[in-house]
């Protein structure tokens, strides 16, 4: 019997070579660092600081805004120089708080200071992780501290570590399963303490033996943790797909995972809430991914918030060639990025750098309707209907057809010989389906 999986998907190449056997590196910054106050899905945080004003490493520089937001932190000591709108990885400007970095690193009272998580309540834990401005670093942002308090505790029965990494290129959590293991399933352990009934889960695909190996053999003694070994399929990665091939349990777009008993969260959000709980350390670090062909030396990063990405391009040598596209992301879900002078953020997982935009190299034509699209699909919709009503902007028609249940993943764009633009549209059909939704008018 094979391994376990989902319907539909593809097999993109991976990439990973150029970077898995990298150790990460500690980059420290060398400019000024950008605090962006949106790093996560929800309310921008709000700003706690003015120009002029000096700041520590783990000192809030804006506070969670309402119930969906999270506090930002500084991951360094200096000078605050202004609160501007700055340029994000995402294209958009957003409210930033400007530090002048002192190269000090002079650090709050208390920052550090190792705790025993089993003397801890829940609340104490829950807490401590919304007060350390930790959202789901496998790029969605979702405030971690929301994912962690369902309405009751005692029907969550798995939690699942999503170690898949399927996005081509990226191998930051392959190197933290290696080099971080104890640090995960303290994490994990951590989570476990609030869900009594709960199992924890280890869901890695199985290109990544090695981590598998190291994992499974530090878990056998541990009796609510488990590894288990997923097929390697792009997006295997993500949300449903992740707890359908774990569990078996499906879920659509109008469901939370807690509705069917789970929660995921990915191998750094896991670490993160270790580092915060264990250690007193508040999300101040980000590790990703430097790399493509365009590259002169790919590697896996360990850098503070706010640094600049043409820092982490200068730190690995800089471009080879001169790339047709570059990538906040990775190339199935990332963002093309025309500036380089963008921070890194909470939701940064990697800068993918190209030689060749083969996208841009091959014109559209008419839909063919091969069906290959249908095929691929991992939310079982089909994208050459959903393609029509996204070019008439015909949003009742697509909400119909399900466009809702579309996880923007990239399968249906990568595999059309006539190369329509599907993910795009119906991501901006999706977006435009969520506005109206808030106005209510949908």
């Amino acid at each position: 019997m094979g391994l376990a999986t989902f319907k539909g998907g593809i097999h993109p190449y991976e990439g990973k070579e150029l970077s898995e056997n990298k150790p990460v590196q500690v980059l420290q910054p060398k400019g000024d660092l950008v605090f962006p106050l949106s790093q996560h899905i929800g309310a921008p945080a709000k700003p706690l600081v003015a120009a002029g004003d000096q700041v520590l490493v783990g000192q809030k520089l804006g506070e969670a805004a309402g119930y969906i937001s999270a506090c930002v932190i500084s991951s360094v000591s200096g000078t605050v120089k202004s609160v501007e709108p700055r340029l994000t990885s995402g294209g958009t400007e957003v409210p930033s708080v400007i530090v002048e970095n002192d190269e000090k690193y002079q650090a709050v009272d208390g920052f550090g200071i190792q705790r025993d998580p089993k003397t801890l309540s829940k609340e104490d834990i829950r807490s401590i992780i919304k007060e350390a401005g930790i959202v789901g670093l496998g790029g969605a942002g979702f405030p971690t501290h929301i994912k962690l308090s369902p309405k009751e505790d005692s029907k969550i029965d798995t939690i699942i570590v999503n170690g898949a990494e399927c996005e081509p290129y990226l191998t930051a959590d392959y190197r933290l399963m290696i080099e971080e293991p104890e640090s995960l399933i303290g994490g994990l352990n951590i989570i476990l303490q609030l869900f009594e009934n709960a199992k924890g889960v280890i869901g890695i695909e199985d290109n990544k033996p090695e981590a598998i190996k190291r994992l499974t053999e530090l878990v056998k003694n541990e009796p609510r943790i488990t590894v288990f070994p997923l097929k390697t399929k792009y997006p295997q990665g993500g949300e449903r797909a992740m707890i359908y091939g774990v569990t078996g349990r499906k879920i659509n777009s109008s469901m939370l995972p807690s509705d069917v008993g789970c929660i995921v969260d990915n191998v750094d959000t896991v670490i993160s809430i270790y580092n915060a709980v264990a250690k007193s350390i508040p999300l101040i670090r980000r590790i990703l991914t430097v790399t493509g062909d365009a590259i002169t030396n790919p590697q896996n990063y360990n850098v503070r918030m706010g640094t600049g990405y043409s820092e982490l391009l200068e730190a690995s040598g800089g471009f080879k060639t001169e790339p047709e596209k570059v990538i906040s992301g990775g190339p199935m879900m990332g963002n093309a990025l025309f500036d380089m002078n963008v921070p890194v953020t909470k939701t940064s997982s990697s800068l993918v750098c190209f030689e060749k935009d083969e996208v841009a190299e091959v014109p559209t034509s008419a839909c063919i309707r091969c069906g290959r699209c249908v095929t691929v699909c991992p939310g079982r919709i089909v994208p050459q209907l959903l393609i029509k009503a996204a070019e008439q902007s015909d949003l009742e028609r697509f909400l119909k057809l399900d466009g809702m249940e579309c996880c923007e993943c990239g399968c249906c764009s990568y595999i059309c010989p006539a190369r329509l633009p599907l993910t795009q549209s119906f991501k901006e059909m999706r977006k435009n389906a969520r506005e109206k939704a808030q106005k209510g008018e949908a």
